[in-house]
């Protein structure tokens, strides 16, 4: 028993071997373990530096890319607009090669995985939203838009420098038609791109949106006047245009007191002018038309429709178009086509560019000068002789059409001008053909009161006074919205008018009133201030100078109306102040601001429901 005891282990004995074989094995195990993860690790950190690698490469080729599609786009835009129509080809086929290029590298699997990652993915992602931008311009816009490069290219648009080329503009109607639609999409997909903390990144998104937005405008007027331009132009036979010349130193509802006029007359795309008269050709006894009973409410103690002095009252300029339209056929049997309206300013941004002009007795009228002289100084230097202020006035007018009927050397720049004024408001269209003026409603040149639900608040001055004191007038318009919580909110809008008169001697012409119910000094500038308010708006209080006042409620296309009648005295300020209740209507507010003389101060408040 003894010896095979000896022989064999202990129970304990054999445990411990056990356990030594066991250890021996895992440390085996753990070393071999070790060894798979250093090489996991280092495949790992492989793969890693690849991605990296890869990644970056990526990055540069796509930022490399979309700065070279955007100069291309630059640069085939420029050609376009100088009439270089096979520059604008190279140039476009460039920045769409780079362009597409650029998607390539953003669609690649290493830069969609990045941008997955929270946060950090924000530049890269709105970097794949700018290249997916920029190749749809190329290809959808400016290859396209360069085969119709004549009509949207100034220089070839007017041929000889006189007349219009509006074969060129129904041709390119199609293609124009496609891209302005296009543009549009794709100027939408640019406001959307998602702003970043990376400085360079997010300055590129707004350089690209402000180039998108930019081209969106030109290719969409242009569009539109492919539509119409030809017609109106007299593509198919003559047409004719009341053009009105508005005196903002009185103020009117579109502008100014109808100071002038004129017949412009045009045949497959030449222009001509003639008929060019002052106010003193015009009655106030007119035939009365019917514009309906809203306008009658509220415009008809003023006899708009009757007497020209008034017939531009209501800031909606279709009901001047017709009423102009309506007085010059009953003086002359002639029933024009449509109105055009412009100011003193607007030839100022067209002398700009055609250049001066020389009276008959030498006087020069320049860029810097002809709103003073038209709007200040004639009224000193021919005192209350009006007959010879007003022959002098169509003297200028004359003139002044005289250079711009003649050959037009820049006529990119002259468009520029127009548009600056039509922007503005200086410049308005009326059509009597229904199919032109929808058209034209769409666009600045309509110069319409719309006839829709959204935010709205028009502040409307009319010089009631009979003077010339607009000419010192200073506007300041805000408009304060409170948090849209249910279906109406409170609002203010807020009118301060300063009389900006300095002292002086003045004609009576000038600084008195041809009615002056108040008895107040000359100099006192008294006005009618219209609000148009959102639709469906009341009316809770109106002051002046925090005092509660007596406000003429009507309506204007579906708009309330309300105008208080106020003084505003030489060297003061009178505050005009509305507290309404409107509907909450999503949107931003449309202010327009009415195109007088001053640069109106304008601001909004808390002006968007969400």
């Amino acid at each position: 028993m003894n010896e095979v005891a000896g022989e064999s282990s202990s129970p304990g004995e054999q445990r411990r071997k056990v356990r030594r074989r066991l250890s021996e094995e895992q440390i085996t195990a753990r070393r071999a373990k070790r060894r798979r993860i250093q090489i996991g690790c280092g495949v790992g950190a492989l793969a890693v530096v690849g991605f990296v690698g890869w990644f970056g490469y990526e990055g540069l080729q796509a930022k490399s890319n979309l700065e070279k599609a955007q100069n291309f786009a630059t640069t085939a835009k420029d050609a376009l607009l100088a009439g270089d129509t096979e520059k604008a080809r190279t140039a476009a086929g460039d920045a769409d090669r780079y362009a597409q290029d650029a998607q390539s590298s953003v669609d690649s699997i290493p830069w969609r995985v990045a941008g997955a990652i929270p946060f950090l993915g924000s530049p890269i992602d709105s970097t794949r939203q700018m290249a997916t931008v920029v190749s749809g311009l190329t290809e959808q816009v400016l290859l396209p838009a360069v085969d119709a490069g004549s009509a949207v290219s100034p220089d070839q648009l007017i041929l000889d420098g006189a007349r219009i080329n509006l074969a060129a503009l129904r041709e390119a109607a199609p293609v124009l038609e496609s891209t302005a639609a296009a543009i549009t999409d794709i100027e939408a997909q640019a406001q959307n791109v998602d702003s970043t903390y990376v400085g360079v990144i997010d300055e590129a998104r707004v350089d690209l949106q402000e180039q998108v937005s930019e081209l969106s405008s030109l290719l969409n007027n242009t569009a539109l006047a492919a539509q119409i331009a030809p017609s109106m132009l007299g593509a198919d036979g003559p047409r004719s245009y009341f053009v009105g010349f508005q005196t903002n130193a009185e103020a009117r509802g579109t502008s100014g007191l109808l100071g002038g006029f004129a017949i412009m007359r045009v045949n497959d795309g030449a222009v001509s002018i003639d008929e060019v008269s002052s106010n003193r050709e015009l009655r106030t006894d007119y035939e009365p038309i019917d514009l309906g009973p809203d306008f009658a409410r509220a415009y008809g103690h003023s006899r708009p429709t009757q007497d020209f002095r008034n017939s531009n009252v209501s800031s909606h300029f279709p009901y001047a178009g017709q009423i102009w339209q309506s007085m010059w056929q009953q003086e002359t049997g002639e029933r024009v086509d449509g109105a055009i309206a412009t100011d003193p300013v607007v030839l100022s941004y067209v002398l700009e560019v055609v250049g001066d002009v020389i009276l008959p007795d030498g006087e020069r009228i320049t860029a810097d000068n002809v709103v003073e002289l038209t709007e200040a100084t004639a009224y000193k230097r021919f005192g209350d002789d009006q007959a010879a202020r007003k022959t002098y006035l169509e003297t200028v007018a004359k003139a002044v059409v005289q250079k711009l009927t003649g050959s037009i050397f820049n006529p990119r720049a002259v468009l520029e001008a127009l548009g600056r004024s039509a922007s503005e408001g200086r410049l308005s269209v009326w059509s009597s053909n229904p199919y032109e003026q929808s058209v034209i409603e769409t666009t600045p040149l309509g110069h319409i009161v719309p006839d829709d639900p959204a935010p709205y608040a028009g502040v409307v001055i009319n010089n009631v006074g009979g003077n010339k004191l607009d000419y010192f007038l200073k506007r300041e318009i805000e408009y304060i919205a409170e948090s849209c919580e249910g279906d109406t909110r409170s609002t203010k809008v807020i009118v301060r008018l300063t009389n900006d008169l300095p002292p002086g001697d003045y004609t009576e012409y000038v600084v008195g009133m041809f009615d002056n119910p108040v008895g107040a000094p000359p100099g006192t500038n008294l006005t009618d201030v219209g609000l148009i308010a959102t639709q469906g708006s009341k009316l809770k209080r109106a002051a002046v100078n925090g005092e509660t006042t007596f406000t003429y409620q009507s309506e204007e296309r579906g708009h309330p109306l309300f105008n208080v009648q106020t003084q505003v005295h030489q060297g003061g300020t009178t505050e005009i102040m509305y507290e309404l209740e409107e509907p909450s209507i999503e949107g931003t507010p449309v202010v327009p601001v009415q195109p007088l003389l001053d640069e109106s101060s304008l601001q909004l408040t808390r002006s968007r429901c969400e």
